[in-house]
């Protein structure tokens, strides 16, 4: 009986543990691509998302663009190559990111489904052998089944469609998306004319759902501004975008646009 009650008692302990670890096979349903949808049991801003894609048991990719961490280096990452160690339920993805930076992601998966992912996630900052930062915190990624990154290119037209929003200024708008990465965005002129805006570079990136982009200006602002998106849908001509922000005293909402079709060209450079 003692037998039986120590037993009892280990497996009650380790329930979200070892005992749940045994039910949960990751080799067979991670494969596929998931996007960041919840950080501590809140939705996650998105300027703070990310794309991973597990294309095997050991490789992968993770596309995201992140300039939060200013104190280490912002991170620019289209499809950036990543190694993948899966042990038990624990997922170990390691980042190349220079030939100083590394990083590394270890979760723990607490359970799995065939939308959703949830477990705790520990990412380690490496720099020249040293860890400069250790962040801890339990996510919520959903899968993606959509694939925008050829439907996006061509020449847009649009306005923002919600009350808020911290890039524009309610007035039309057109994105012209090259096939090569780079992006020429116009402003309309009071006179009723598109003037390109000349820029030292303009990239963009799309995985899955998530669109990001950067842009740094000539003349004085040597700044780089970035620019993060989700993509609701791309159909008969019509985009929409949406974007989870932040007030400063800390509310969220939600910003979107409404875009049609001005040219599909898929050959633009």
């Amino acid at each position: 009986m003692f037998v039986v009650f120590a037993a009892t008692i280990i497996c009650g302990m380790c329930l979200f543990t070892s005992c749940k670890q045994d039910n949960i096979n990751l080799n067979e349903k991670i494969i596929g691509k998931w996007i960041l949808a919840e950080t501590n049991g809140n939705p996650t801003l998105t300027n703070n998302k990310y794309v991973i894609t597990f294309t095997s048991n050991t490789k992968g990719y993770l596309s995201a663009s992140l300039s939060s961490y200013t104190e280490i280096s912002s991170f620019w990452g289209d499809h950036q190559e990543i190694d993948v160690d899966i042990t038990g339920n624990m997922i170990k993805n390691t980042m190349v990111v220079n030939e100083h930076l590394t990083v590394v992601d270890e979760m723990i998966v607490t359970s799995i489904t065939d939308t959703e992912t949830k477990g705790d996630l520990k990412i380690l900052w490496i720099v020249d052998d040293t860890v400069v930062r250790t962040v801890e915190e339990s996510i919520r990624t959903v899968r993606v089944n959509e694939d925008y990154s050829n439907a996006i290119l061509g020449t847009w037209e649009g306005q923002v469609t919600s009350d808020d929003d911290v890039y524009t200024d309610g007035q039309l708008h057109r994105w012209q998306f090259n096939a090569d990465g780079t992006y020429v965005y116009f402003r309309h002129t009071d006179d009723g004319q598109w003037e390109d805006e000349v820029n030292a570079y303009a990239n963009f990136f799309i995985d899955g759902t998530l669109l990001c982009m950067r842009w740094k200006n000539t003349g004085e602002d040597q700044k780089e501004h970035y620019e993060w998106w989700e993509l609701e849908s791309i159909q008969n001509g019509e985009m929409k975008w949406k974007g989870l922000r932040k007030h400063e005293d800390g509310s969220t909402f939600t910003a979107s646009f409404g875009m049609t079709i001005v040219s599909d060209s898929k050959t633009q450079q």
